[in-house]
């Protein structure tokens, strides 16, 4: 597979499982929009408890997506953009991957489809 290819496999799969749930990927989102933001801030934008989101952002920290910086009593969080660029590129090889063997089906139909039609005029 693609993952093994370009030895993305361990990263991208902690980055996707994170992604997977609609809560983390608020958070991200709000992270990204306001920049460094404390978990009661946040947890006053989505449908969870200050906890479940301190949770949240672990699995997102552990992931690579985000970090916490301690200031005074708080614990300010921020997007870390380096997972998902690792992320965005394996998605991206994949795609050309997938562009490249599409190509190569459409090519193979076209000459059949030609290779038919001077069969049948020919005949």
């Amino acid at each position: 597979m693609t993952e093994e290819r370009s030895g993305a496999g361990e990263p991208v799969d902690s980055v996707l499982g994170a992604l997977a749930d609609p809560t983390r990927r608020r958070l991200l989102d709000l992270l990204a929009a306001r920049g460094e933001v404390t978990a009661t801030s946040l947890a006053a934008e989505v449908p969870v408890s200050r906890q479940a989101v301190v949770k949240h952002l672990a699995i997102l920290d552990a992931a690579g997506l985000v970090t916490g910086r301690r200031a005074g009593r708080e614990v300010r969080y921020s997007v870390r953009p380096a997972a998902l660029d690792a992320t965005a590129r394996w998605m991206a090889s994949l795609a050309s991957e997938w562009d490249r063997r599409l190509a190569s089906v459409k090519r193979l139909a076209e000459a059949a489809e030609a290779a038919d039609r001077d069969s049948y005029n020919g005949s």
